[in-house]
């Protein structure tokens, strides 16, 4: 911010004095031990300008990994630009990548209402939401940002998430199909169709879901071990060990039962994954990775 200019003046009895930003008027000898500071008045206009220059510092921050220090700037840039939307948008978006999604949702909400075409801060509201819990909200989020900016397979995805989550699966699919109209080559939109085949009992669906992931990214192990799992449950047997095998070098942390729930597996899905796990193949190279981890 710029420098606020001291100046020092004296004048009669009668007048103000300036001493080091401090005003001081002629007082009673009683009184003159009783300094009243004098504070510098700032126009809107200039505070808005400073907020914005020290929001400009905190993206600055931000793009150096510094989001700890980018966040208490922007928290100031947001008093002394209280106006500007895309002060609460950066403020929102740095409180979710310090996973402080509660905090982010009056922020992102305070810059929607300052502007509603703005297509991100819907999303990263809709983001917020879902860290939170709060499904419903999520995907009327989400649903407004996508009404703004269709093309974003990402967000679609998202939004199928969200509708998951709710137990929606049909309106779940659609969306991550929506996901794969943007984007062909995005995986995770096949891999999430499949989690809800299979849940919803249609193996043969699911395996061809999952075939068809893996076949888009050969190195993704989420969807090579639920192609592994459901292959094994067909009676597929050692084809589901072998590329079991694979999947768990490629993304060990598919071992441990939280991981895949974080991840959107369904009760049924992680029931036969651990039916999976307990062939001696298997367990052996779980044990192997466990204790290269523990290393």
């Amino acid at each position: 911010m710029p420098r606020l200019c001291i100046s020092v003046s004296v004048a009669r009895l009668g007048s103000l004095f300036f001493v080091a930003g401090i005003s001081i008027w002629p007082l009673s000898v009683a009184q003159a031990q009783v300094l009243i500071p004098h504070t510098p008045q700032l126009s809107a206009t200039d505070m808005e300008r400073d907020g914005l220059t020290v929001a400009q510092e905190a993206l600055q921050l931000a793009q150096f990994q510094q989001f700890n220090e980018a966040l208490v700037r922007a928290k100031l840039a947001a008093q002394l630009a209280p106006q500007a939307y895309e002060v609460w948008a950066l403020l929102g978006g740095l409180y979710l990548t310090v996973s402080q999604p509660a905090e982010a949702i009056p922020a992102l909400n305070t810059s929607i209402a300052l502007n509603q075409k703005n297509a991100g801060v819907y999303f990263s509201l809709g983001s917020a939401y879902f860290r939170t819990g709060a499904y419903q909200d999520a995907a009327r989020a989400l649903e407004q940002g996508l009404a703004l900016r269709s093309d974003v397979a990402e967000e679609w995805f998202n939004l199928g998430n969200a509708y998951l989550k709710l137990k929606q699966n049909p309106k779940a699919i659609a969306q991550y199909r929506q996901a794969l109209k943007y984007d062909k080559k995005f995986w995770p939109a096949l891999n999430n169709i499949g989690l809800l085949q299979y849940e919803q009992g249609e193996i043969p669906q699911a395996i061809r879901s999952f075939q068809a992931a893996v076949a888009l990214d050969n190195k993704a192990g989420e969807p090579k071990l639920a192609l592994a799992v459901a292959l094994f449950r067909q009676g597929q047997v050692q084809q589901g060990i072998n590329t079991a095998l694979v999947a768990l070098r490629l993304d060990s942390r598919y071992i441990e039962p939280e991981f895949q729930r974080e991840n959107l597996w369904g009760e049924r899905l992680m029931a036969d994954t651990k039916a999976l796990f307990a062939n001696p193949q298997v367990q052996e190279l779980i044990q192997t990775l466990q204790a290269d981890v523990g290393q």
